[in-house]
């Protein structure tokens, strides 16, 4: 009999409604809807800030699931994944406004304060999360000290907060909520932390695992969408988390999840607190069933898509395939720093990479097909080098990476991670966050066992792979 449920896969630049079906024991993906996710700048009291529009958000995820029910009537429930640190502010059932994007400056006070209160070691230490300026807790410091947190009495997850706006329950799941710089180690809410920087710990909802709990959606929405009885699932709604679920891991592997960030580590039992881990700026995150993902976090596809998008502002309309294309003959460059601070926030791309090399007294690329170049060698040398100092940390040898999502569709970059890192690369597959979604689905109605090996043997048989190297 045919298990099929809906994944609503949200990233930082786009979105998608994934019907999966679970059928002779693997699974197969159909896209339903795909939307652009893109922030919005907004003026308030003489300062631009940059939001997300969850208005427009929650049309495009309700328009998907109508589809999808339309296209499988049987469909048994739903599940949300997406990047993490970001968060609405709820209170009495109503969200307070539109989301922060974590790519808004408005913390980089806020990190300078709190690091004279509290070490970043020290606060690595406790949760084995990277301190960076993006995380959860110094978005709360800011709105802490603004008095916007006042406002709500919930903080719900961007997962969590789709979820509210289906449900009405507020939770947290444990993956998603290890991205925020509040999770201790020991896989719960650091409350002493929160009462040391002066956060209201009331306001942090219960945790909940991957796979541990089923909400009903709400009645009204169950009729709009034309389903009665659908349930919304908790699984690993940090998307890296499901990604890297659906990953097939044996010993000797590491992964690279690539989309708008880059993801590249190994998968771990336990955290790995080690300063030398800090200082290299690796950061443990929870992963499907108790694993730990230790990874760097890394540039990842974000920057290709500001200079393509920049480059049609300028009246240049080749599209990405087209210019990787090119880029395979275009002359080759010393690679940059792809994490270098001043490609953080958006904006003209191709200029600060020129200006980077020009600081250097280096020459920059000259036309497009040279700067899509010279960012796919500088990636893959971020990744290798990334995987090599896992491996030297860890003490595990690294023999094979898969390289999944987005960036698995971009041979040219695949190509480039194994001349880089002299390692054989697997590719795919490109939507392994969804597969790793409806895994955690299908594993909750008992379709498939919940351990991770279990998982993974079923997301093997149900993707093709490209090798290189």
């Amino acid at each position: 009999m045919t298990f099929a449920v809906a994944a609503v896969d949200l990233g930082a630049t786009s979105g998608r409604v994934m019907l999966g079906t679970f059928t002779d024991d693997r699974v197969s993906l159909r896209e339903v809807r795909r939307f652009p996710n893109a922030p919005v700048r907004r003026t308030y009291g003489g300062r631009t800030e940059l939001r997300w529009n969850f208005g427009d958000l929650m049309e495009q995820i309700t328009e998907g699931l109508r589809e999808a029910v339309r296209q499988e009537p049987e469909l048994s429930g739903l599940a949300v994944d997406s990047w993490g640190v970001d968060y609405g502010l709820v209170r009495s059932g109503r969200q307070v406004d539109d989301p922060f994007h974590y790519r808004d400056s408005r913390t980089a006070e806020v990190v300078e304060e709190t690091h004279r209160r509290i070490s970043a070691a020290r606060l690595y230490r406790r949760s084995g999360v990277q301190p960076m300026a993006i995380n959860t807790l110094y978005q709360l410091l800011d709105d802490h000290r603004t008095g916007r947190l006042a406002e709500g009495d919930s903080v719900l997850l961007m997962p969590q907060l789709v979820e509210y706006a289906l449900t009405g329950v507020a939770r947290t799941e444990a993956t998603i909520a290890s991205t925020t710089g509040l999770l201790g180690a020991d896989g719960a809410w650091d409350l002493e932390l929160a009462r040391e920087l002066g956060l209201p710990v009331s306001a942090l909802p219960a945790l909940v695992g991957a796979g541990q709990e089923r909400v009903p959606l709400f009645a009204d929405l169950g009729r709009v969408l034309g389903s009665d009885g659908l349930t919304v699932t908790a699984v690993a709604s940090h998307d890296t988390a499901s990604a890297v679920a659906a990953t097939p891991l044996a010993a000797g592997d590491a992964y690279i999840s690539c989309g708008t960030w880059g993801l590249a580590g190994v998968e771990l039992e336990a955290p790995f607190l080690d300063e030398a881990a800090y200082r290299e700026g690796f950061t443990n995150e929870a992963g499907y069933g108790g694993r730990i993902c230790f990874q760097r976090n890394l540039m990842g596809l974000w920057l290709l898509s500001e200079c393509v998008r920049r480059w049609r502002e300028q009246g240049d309309d080749q599209a990405l395939p087209q210019l990787l294309a090119a880029a395979r003959s275009a002359a080759g460059r010393p690679v940059f720093d792809v994490d270098d601070p001043v490609f953080a926030e958006p904006g003209d791309m191709p200029r600060r990479i020129a200006d980077w090399y020009r600081a250097r007294d280096l020459e920059p690329p000259g036309f497009p097909a040279e700067f899509v170049r010279c960012i796919v060698d500088s990636l893959a040398e971020s990744f290798a080098a990334a995987l090599a100092a896992a491996s030297r940390l860890t003490g595990r040898p690294v023999r094979r990476i898969h390289v999944v999502g987005g960036g698995s569709r971009n041979a040219l970059l695949c190509e480039a991670i194994a001349k880089r890192s002299g390692l054989r690369v697997l590719a795919g597959p490109a939507e392994a966050t969804a597969l790793g979604n409806v895994l955690a689905q299908a594993a909750v109605a008992g379709r498939v066992p919940r351990e991770p090996e279990a998982v993974r043997a079923v997301a093997e048989r149900s993707a093709d792979r490209t090798s290189f190297g």
